[in-house]
């Protein structure tokens, strides 16, 4: 650990906990955007399908104009559950990064990067609310969901992508932009150390 690089990732490492202990308690605060943003989305987007969108800690329901099974004459409606802090993980993961580089204005870049990933968050979200009422539900529920299985296949492929893809990906990618200073003296450094 005595080379810059090294030193720097023992930080990563000693704030990534930390960092992930202030997201979990804190992703009820953290979280409010996405949700005001899948609201947004759904009334404009989703309007006969979602009734509203609410957020209970971290998780976020969608209640819908569904009727469960083959009761299509009650009242009941589905709801759906998605857990944000599937898709948001990627926050502690920057913030942790961005507070082992310690580079000047460190607080702006730690709001910038939260701005840039709340979209992203909100993408993995829906597509997850979207895959369980098109694909994964019942066929009845399926049906009632009007979507085409080309729309399935494309809420499929959305829905792996926010999942798999982008909670790792737009932090790191939002890291790497906001710190090429930093990136560039620890690239130089071993140079002159070998020199």
């Amino acid at each position: 650990m005595r080379t810059p690089l090294g030193r720097f990732l023992l930080k990563v490492v000693v704030w990534l906990p930390v960092a992930f202990v202030v997201w979990y308690f804190g992703a009820p605060v953290l979280l409010w955007p996405v949700k005001w943003v899948l609201a947004v989305i759904a009334h404009t987007g989703l309007p006969d399908l979602v009734t509203s969108v609410e957020q209970t800690a971290a998780t976020f329901t969608f209640a819908t104009s569904l009727k469960p099974g083959d009761a299509l004459a009650t009242s009941a409606h589905i709801t759906v559950d998605v857990d944000g802090l599937l898709y948001s993980f990627g926050m502690p993961l920057f913030a942790a990064l961005v507070l082992a580089a310690r580079e000047p204005r460190w607080q702006r870049t730690l709001a910038v990067g939260y701005a840039v990933q709340l979209p992203f968050v909100a993408w993995g979200v829906l597509a997850d609310f979207l895959k369980n009422i098109a694909i994964t539900s019942g066929p009845l529920v399926t049906s009632q969901s009007g979507f085409a299985s080309w729309q399935r296949e494309l809420i499929a492929f959305a829905f792996q992508f926010g999942s798999l893809i982008l909670p790792t990906v737009v932090p790191a990618v939002t890291w790497v932009l906001t710190h090429r200073a930093f990136l560039e003296r620890l690239r130089e450094r071993p140079e002159r150390q070998q020199a």
